[in-house]
């Protein structure tokens, strides 16, 4: 029995809905973390997944979740609660003996990372290493569906504050995110705590061209101000300002991260998805 949070999915990737599927398409046991019961829920259900509701950030909701299994997949949305829920699995993981919790972070993830999001995923991790959970962290870049989210607010353009078409994204995509974890939630040997996942590094210019629209430069603060009707999250809005602000400001220029990384044909099997591919 593997234990996948985040199951029902949601527009910020739905890795945690990726993962079930796969496993699931592998022959193996699911329990499913939903947050509703609904209509998603019971299609988990259908698919042959036992399906557990709660709120990870309850350790009454978590320890019960946990109960015989041996490896998780952990995922939080892009809102509040991201180090409540992180303690209550690592607490729950830990005092059953979970022997890997494969877990998504952010591709900067560090203590002086510039966006607040980016350093909370980082205590995160290591809250799940102080564990002993055997921990993994998909550190992921900016998934695709990010970019299609904009696309559908801004009626079919890709309105970003990115400054130049020539300024660099790394990217990947939310489906490689899950292939690798289903990869790492299935393989029996070690592996590294860290595991990077850019799939594509890509202009905005070449990012509006995948999808066959067009890109607008749009200033920072006109963003902002509309962003909270796109997303509906303080959180996400802060998030997403501050991590659109570094990409300007690092624009056509190199970056240590801005690597396409080959753990992605590694674990899960395949070359990374391209936004081409994506989008078409």
């Amino acid at each position: 029995m593997i234990l996948v949070t985040g199951a029902a999915g949601g527009p910020q990737g739905s890795t945690g809905r990726h993962v079930v599927d796969l496993l699931l398409e592998r022959g193996e046991a699911v329990r499913a973390f939903v947050h509703s019961d609904d209509h998603r829920a019971e299609e988990l259900r259908k698919l042959g997944a036992e399906v557990v509701v709660g709120d990870l950030r309850e350790i009454s909701s978590v320890r019960p979740a946990v109960r015989g299994v041996r490896r998780a997949f952990f995922t939080y949305p892009v809102t509040a609660g991201l180090l409540g829920a992180t303690g209550a699995f690592a607490a729950a993981a830990k005092e059953e003996g979970l022997e890997r919790v494969v877990e998504v972070s952010q591709l900067d993830a560090s203590p002086d990372a510039l966006t607040p999001r980016m350093r909370r995923h980082w205590v995160s991790e290591q809250v799940f290493d102080w564990a002993g959970v055997g921990a993994v962290h998909l550190r992921a870049a900016v998934f695709f569906e990010n970019l299609a989210v904009v696309i559908a607010a801004a009626g079919g353009r890709l309105a970003l504050p990115l400054g130049p078409p020539d300024t660099l994204i790394p990217l990947v995509a939310g489906t490689d995110v899950a292939r690798v974890a289903a990869g790492l939630l299935l393989d029996p040997a070690s592996a590294d705590p860290i595991c990077l996942l850019t799939g594509q590094m890509a202009t905005v210019g070449e990012a509006a061209d995948a999808f066959g629209v067009e890109y607008v430069d749009v200033p920072p603060e006109e963003w902002e101000a509309r962003a909270m009707d796109v997303y509906g999250d303080a959180v996400a809005v802060e998030h997403l300002t501050h991590l659109w602000a570094i990409f300007r400001l690092i624009g056509s220029g190199d970056h240590p991260l801005y690597r396409v990384t080959e753990s992605i044909e590694h674990h899960g099997g395949r070359p990374p998805m391209t936004l081409r591919e994506f989008a078409g």
